[in-house]
């Protein structure tokens, strides 16, 4: 059974820092790309960024750039998110998602497994 556990979300304030964790179970991890979303009440889903299989590319949304590192540690089965100069629009559940295509993508439909989510609040 795939499972993605979600850790490290929390309230902070505006222009902190938070590393989201998401461990993963049940699959060969290294033959995933991994990507991380987001869920803003009354919002679609929206993606973050995304990281290839080896961690040798990774990308994220134009808004993140700069702000947020995507990153892994395929011995440890494990995806990191570390999230810069937070601002009160990035509030919202955070999702960890494996993809098996290996190459990462924006597009949530081509992940197969999805963790729980982690809430983030960011206050002003």
């Amino acid at each position: 059974q795939v499972q993605l556990v979600e850790s490290g979300g929390g309230l902070v304030q505006a222009g902190g820092s938070l590393r989201l964790s998401c461990a993963a179970s049940g699959l060969t991890f290294s033959s995933y790309a991994m990507g991380w979303f987001r869920q803003a009440p009354g919002k679609e889903r929206e993606f973050v960024a995304a990281i290839r299989w080896s961690g040798g590319s990774t990308y994220s949304a134009d808004s993140e750039k700069g702000r947020f590192t995507i990153s892994r540690d395929n011995a440890k089965k494990t995806v990191y998110l570390q999230m810069n100069s937070l601002k009160p629009e990035d509030t919202a559940v955070y999702y960890c998602a494996a993809d098996r295509s290996m190459s990462g993508s924006p597009v949530a439909a081509r992940y197969a497994y999805w963790g729980q989510g982690t809430q983030v609040t960011v206050s002003s």
